[in-house]
């Protein structure tokens, strides 16, 4: 079965979610693309679109249907093409207008994973829970005569696991997007020693159809993006903590997220990124990863603190920020969740003395936005800066030497630990998938 045969008839499992719905229009997109060449013509292209919500399926094809007009006013000389023989097609507009419809003509929403038992590939991205997945995986095997190849957007189970706990022979590798899908240009592609090394070319060709960079990373819990990102949380939490024994926690808060944002020159401070994760979905890939590591222990009492009080960060489905550790208005952080009162306490009463206490930024520090962009000047701007940061000793410098410096370990240690094959690896996951402005392996710390 060729890579066009394979796509003919797709599921998308858990389509109307944050992650699924930019699976399913990266994939209808393409297999619209597919359905428009002349030879295709007469082939049937099926997508079904999965999800335990209908509310979230009917909100999923207004979405597709915004996100399918965009991507057709990008590419209108190539529909034209795609249409030449269509007399009927005269203007622009009638020519997106037809895109649009063959696009959502595709897919077919429903609740019901029986949907599923009839198609060669099928996208999964439903709860990080590896009994959930095991479960799915092994319905649709039983039921599904064409032995499917499954593709897990599992952002932190190993990959055997789920493969032979489902039994699917080596038919399932982890493909990983990062959030928004159709908008990140990074997947972590884990294959296992089982798995079928077609699965692997496909997985690469249709990544480059996507417009996508491929990272691998070895099978281990986590791989190279959260078993950066849930250590980097954890020093931040822990730097915070052990702050809060000279001041408020939440004051604390604020420091810390300040220092990992401004002082180490990144688009957030950690406790907003835990915020956008979702405080909840943190800790639960802590829990994920932790009975799999044997050096360490990925928990936080914090974090515990946090769910119990039921504040989980995250996103509306807008895509506006929700509340956690921070209170957003705008998307800007306004207040910090104070864990004894179980109230939010405004920056505008605290942040002038804390910003004192942590020091001047050095001279030469550009924020975030004007160094990611600086495309020429990046290295020379960041090295200027990183060359004042360590020749001063405040409190806010201190912190960012040290915060950075542990940044730079864990990034070597997934390396060590074959997480990652290589340094540059796991740089690449930082830059393109977290958007900082320089990969955590640098010349910048020690």
């Amino acid at each position: 079965m060729n890579h066009e045969e394979k796509l003919q008839n797709v599921t998308v499992l858990g389509a109307a979610g944050k992650m699924g719905s930019g699976i399913l229009l990266l994939t209808a997109v393409e297999m619209a693309d597919l359905s428009l060449k002349p030879e295709n013509k007469d082939k049937m292209f099926v997508l079904n679109a999965v999800d335990v919500s209908s509310a979230g399926l009917s909100g999923l094809m207004k979405y597709l249907e915004k996100q399918v007009q965009k991507i057709a006013e990008k590419k209108t000389v190539l529909l034209r093409r795609w249409y030449a023989d269509r007399e009927d097609l005269v203007e622009n507009s009638e020519i997106i207008e037809q895109y649009i419809f063959d696009v959502l003509n595709i897919v077919r929403p429903g609740t019901k994973i029986e949907a599923a038992y009839d198609s060669t590939l099928i996208f999964e991205a439903v709860n990080e829970d590896k009994d959930l997945k095991v479960r799915i995986f092994s319905q649709i095997d039983r039921n599904n005569l064409h032995k499917p190849w499954f593709f897990t957007n599992t952002s932190s189970v190993p990959i055997h696991v789920i493969d032979q706990e489902a039994g699917l022979g080596g038919r399932i590798l982890g493909f990983h997007f990062y959030n928004p899908p159709a908008v990140q240009r990074l997947v972590e592609l884990i294959v296992t020693d089982a798995t079928v090394p077609a699965m692997t070319e496909f997985a690469r060709a249709l990544a480059g159809n996507l417009k996508k960079v491929i990272v691998p990373a070895h099978d281990v819990a986590g791989f190279i993006g959260n078993g950066h990102f849930m250590r980097d949380a954890l020093h931040g939490i822990n730097e915070a903590l052990q702050m809060a024994h000279d001041r408020p926690l939440y004051e604390a808060i604020y420091m810390i997220n300040r220092v990992s944002q401004e002082f180490l020159v990144r688009p957030m401070g950690i406790f907003q990124l835990i915020d956008y994760v979702g405080i909840d979905v943190t800790q639960f890939i802590m829990k994920v990863m932790n009975p799999y590591m044997k050096d360490e222990d990925l928990h936080s009492d914090l974090l515990d603190r946090m769910m119990e009080l039921r504040v989980k960060g995250g996103q509306f489905s807008d895509g506006t920020q929700k509340d956690g550790f921070f209170r957003y208005e705008k998307g800007r952080p306004v207040a910090v969740f104070d864990t004894d009162k179980k109230e939010y306490v405004s920056v505008s009463g605290f942040m002038e003395h804390c910003d004192a206490a942590l020091g001047a930024l050095p001279q030469s520090y550009k924020p975030w936005k004007v160094v990611n962009f600086s495309r020429d000047k990046k290295a020379t701007m960041l090295m200027t800066y990183f060359t004042e940061l360590h020749a001063m000793q405040t409190p806010g410098a201190v912190l960012a030497k040290k915060y950075g410096s542990r940044s730079k370990a864990i990034g070597k240690k997934l390396v060590a630990d074959k997480v990652a094959f290589n340094e540059n690896d796991v740089n690449t996951v930082l830059l393109t998938g977290f958007y900082h402005a320089y990969g955590p392996i640098n010349d910048y710390f020690d």
